[in-house]
């Protein structure tokens, strides 16, 4: 089972190593690969850098493709290399998935066009650029199609993609082991059970760190031949 995960600038690491971290554990044979346009280290948008462990010239396949987000997606979309990479390992891959906005990524890759997907509620109003249906949940599976919500919510869809791949009994097995037992301080991780002023604050804060965002990613759906 080869894994590709892509690496590019400005990513959330947790969208990548959360469910990396599952993912690694499917069993023997396993390969997971961090894969970005050069070997150089990749910046997150956590402060801290990820080194590749191959380059798209060196992966030409994959038996699963998984692309995380962050605020570094448009960049990712407007790269021509990344998308061609995108579109070709994804175009023979038996799954192809995203985490949080690497959704978007797909689908300007062309490769969620009339299926249903999600992404995280902040952005998830975008799918429809590119063809695809957003669904309100922390996992979508359209049959070989299995997408995360937000950042968090890839672990959640590791552990489904783990069930559908070597059964219930061997993701329970994983999930004991890495004790993901959530219990969470706070009931404030979906707008729907969050306040309105918490809400409003994180909205003012992501317009403040990626101005006109939502209309540079249509600018770029276009470019990628959608309208």
């Amino acid at each position: 089972m080869r894994i590709a995960f892509l690496l590019f600038p400005n990513v959330t690491q947790l969208d990548l190593t959360g469910p990396a971290q599952v993912l690694s554990r499917l069993g023997e044979g396993t390969r997971l690969d961090l894969v970005a346009a050069t070997p150089d280290p990749v910046p997150t948008d956590a402060g801290f850098a990820i080194l590749p462990t191959a380059t798209f010239e060196e992966v030409t396949a994959a038996d699963i493709l998984c692309v995380p987000g962050g605020f570094g997606t448009n960049g990712a979309i407007a790269d021509d290399r990344t998308i061609d990479w995108v579109r070709a390992i994804g175009g023979q891959a038996r799954w192809v998935t995203s985490v949080c906005t690497g959704s978007l990524v797909l689908g300007a890759a062309g490769l969620l066009e009339g299926y249903r997907a999600t992404c995280h509620w902040g952005q998830r109003h975008m799918l429809p650029l590119f063809g695809a249906t957003p669904v309100d949940a922390r996992v979508v599976i359209d049959r070989n199609r299995v997408t995360g919500g937000g950042v968090t919510a890839g672990i959640d869809f590791a552990f489904h993609l783990t069930a559908l791949i070597r059964g219930e009994a061997h993701a329970r097995f994983v999930q004991l082991s890495l004790e993901y037992d959530p219990d969470p301080q706070f009931d404030s991780g979906s707008p729907e059970r969050a306040d309105t002023a918490l809400v409003t604050a994180y909205e003012r804060r992501v317009a403040a760190l990626a101005p006109g965002r939502d209309d540079e990613l249509r600018r770029l759906a276009a470019l990628r031949g959608y309208s």
